[in-house]
């Protein structure tokens, strides 16, 4: 990149920072946290720090449930974006890419960019980038080309979304990245899109593998938040929630450290759950139906106790077949 190219993107940034537009603009308050927190120079030339090799094994391992998680939506998000030169990053919630997906093509390519593992793309260490930005923020977002704050980064299109653990807390981001100059809009859009879908999905996988034994069932008013997931454990209580059904229900992580009926905080009975209800007792009367109506082997397939079907079919005044 030419020097005059260089410092008119500086330019640019602090003419941006020195006016009010950072109360107005999301893009502008964090390349003034980038100069005015951060203290770094949007003409700084040098690429990304890196992490050691054994630096990167211990962030993979701080974090190594969610990465199985991830497999395969990475695998799939890579097979949608990877054929128009796009990389796939899955970062932690330092903003150090922990895994990857790229053609080996574009590898070298990539790796010089600081498109890697082991790179450090936090905002505090970058500026505004896709990865840093969306960890500070908590929200998808895309940084295209010379929103960037470093000008050595203006050829990057950056589109990234958060990731939330099985308790509700900020785990990491995925991203995806290309220096393609013809990168459309219309492009952008589709990636954002797909990357969001990833998310739902490595976040719903990650929270049935925090709880193997439980009951996973979709919160009241899920089917405006499709990750707004309640486990339930055989004696019927709430063991864990991710953070869209915390949001929804209004659960506090004080409310799950004591024995929680689902029916409690699910509020089974109300209105604005009833459809809850219905899909519950429906499973209910098709376990008992396929046992016929043999209530312990209906238990055993539900991976409920005898007692706790027992309360439920009462509940919901289902009567045995035999």
């Amino acid at each position: 990149m030419s020097r005059t190219a260089v410092v008119q993107h500086a330019q640019r940034i602090h003419a941006a920072i020195e006016s009010d537009e950072a109360a107005r603009s999301a893009l502008v308050a964090s390349w003034r946290r980038s100069s005015t927190l951060y203290h770094l120079d949007p003409a700084e030339g040098q690429p990304p720090s890196r992490l050691t090799d054994s630096e990167l094994r211990q962030a993979r391992q701080r974090i190594e449930p969610l990465i199985r998680a991830s497999q395969a939506s990475l695998d799939r998000l890579y097979s949608a974006v990877g054929g128009i030169g796009c990389c796939v990053l899955l970062a932690d919630r330092d903003g150090v890419p922990v895994e990857r997906r790229g053609a080996p093509a574009d590898d070298r390519l990539f790796n010089d960019w600081g498109l890697w593992t082991g790179s450090v793309w936090s905002e505090e260490a970058e500026g505004t980038n896709g990865i840093g930005t969306c960890l500070v923020e908590q929200r998808a977002l895309t940084i295209h080309r010379d929103q960037h704050f470093h000008t050595r980064n203006t050829l990057l299109s950056c589109t990234t979304a958060p990731i939330y653990d099985h308790e509700g807390n900020l785990a990491a981001a995925l991203d995806v990245s290309s220096c393609r100059a013809d990168l459309t809009e219309g492009f952008v859009n589709l990636i954002s899109i797909a990357v969001g879908d990833a998310v739902r999905k490595i976040e719903a996988e990650n929270f049935r593998l925090a709880f193997p034994r439980a009951r996973i069932v979709l919160a009241p008013g899920g089917e405006r938040a499709p990750n707004a997931l309640v486990a339930v454990d055989s004696d019927d209580l709430v063991i864990g929630a991710t953070r869209s059904a915390r949001q929804i229900l209004g659960i506090t992580r004080e409310a799950l450290q004591k024995p929680l009926p689902a029916s409690d905080l699910l509020g089974i009975g109300n209105a604005a759950t009833s459809d809850l209800a219905q899909a519950e007792r429906a499973v209910l009367q098709r376990a008992v139906m396929k046992a016929g109506g043999n209530v312990s082997a209906a238990a055993q397939d539900l991976g409920i106790s005898r007692a706790t079907l027992h309360r439920k079919l009462a509940r919901f005044g289902i009567r045995r077949v035999r």
